[in-house]
């Protein structure tokens, strides 16, 4: 398998004006992964991607992509990925199939299949123009349209934005399952979202980034096995609660929520001295991580 990373990017440096819009970020992304880039809006997610895309120039750091340098290989870069932003836009005046039709003519390869597929999954209507599409019809054209010429990158920046919340994690999984389908080991998703539930059991690794800065970097599962919340719920609420080893404890009347990372087994020892009525352990999902960054970063198991 080729272990040259699919994105690399180090030290990476923008600014607009005085503003610092990514200050000294890193990560990794290594082939075949569905890799998760979480932020909060305005932390920098989009103003990195551009930079992977040559959209933007870096003020300093390193971007490669396929090992390649955007800005010097930018067309071999490109022949090699799709793209979809959160905003999306298309002729006006062609219809869905004339859309489709046009973007596959700077494609070596298309598949008619995964097309077909994909606009009777979405009751989309190729005689219908882009002007008349509503704004999650036209994320759901632009979706087949990157996925339908099989690159190796798939680069998708919030890409259910516009899509009804209903269907959303549905969605999602029919895109990226049908693009992972066909060769999994080269195919990478690089995903960029602060709606991160609907990705749950699709990604792989990920980033939290914030304010410009990478402050959590963990494969899934790993995070899930180190990052646990602990619930207790005791017969009177108690006055003191003497454990140690908490990241986070929360306190309702006679229950307690304590956040920990990889001293679960030493804090339920703790609790079950205590004699609670009822104690439970459970690991944080990927959402619950990233509202508890901010805690959870730099902290060892």
């Amino acid at each position: 398998m080729n272990s040259t990373p699919v994105i690399e990017i180090q030290g990476l440096q923008r600014r607009y004006g005085r503003f610092e819009a990514v200050n000294g970020l890193n990560l990794t992304v290594a082939p075949g992964r569905c890799y998760g880039f979480f932020g909060r809006n305005g932390a920098g997610k989009t103003t990195t991607i551009k930079c992977l895309l040559n959209l933007l120039r870096p003020d300093a750091g390193r971007v490669r992509v396929f090992g390649l340098d955007p800005q010097r290989d930018e067309v071999a870069v490109k022949s090699r990925l799709a793209y979809v932003p959160d905003a999306v836009a298309f002729y006006p005046w062609m219809t869905v199939r004339d859309t489709l039709e046009y973007l596959a003519s700077f494609r070596p390869n298309w598949n008619q299949r995964t097309e077909a597929d994909l606009l009777e999954r979405f009751a989309l209507n190729p005689d219908q123009k882009a002007a008349d599409l509503s704004k999650g019809q036209k994320t759901q054209l632009a979706l087949i349209g990157a996925i339908c010429p099989e690159p190796e990158l798939l680069v998708l920046d919030e890409p259910t934005s516009g899509l009804d919340p209903i269907v959303r994690r549905e969605f999602i999984q029919t895109v990226i399952g049908a693009y992972q389908s066909g060769d999994a080991e080269k195919r990478t998703v690089f995903v960029s979202t602060h709606l991160i539930a609907e990705f749950e059991g699709l990604i792989d690794e990920f980033t939290i980034i914030e304010q410009g800065r990478d402050l959590l970097s963990l494969p899934a599962d790993v995070a899930r096995e180190r990052f646990k919340k602990i619930r207790a719920r005791f017969k009177q609420p108690l006055n003191d609660l003497p454990v140690s080893g908490a990241l986070q404890v929360r306190r309702d009347g006679r229950e307690v929520e304590l956040l920990v990372n990889g001293s679960g087994d030493e804090l339920i020892e703790q609790l079950q001295r205590l004699q609670p009525e009822d104690l439970r352990s459970e690991s944080l999902s990927l959402e619950e991580i990233f509202v508890a960054s901010k805690t959870l970063a730099g902290t060892k198991p």
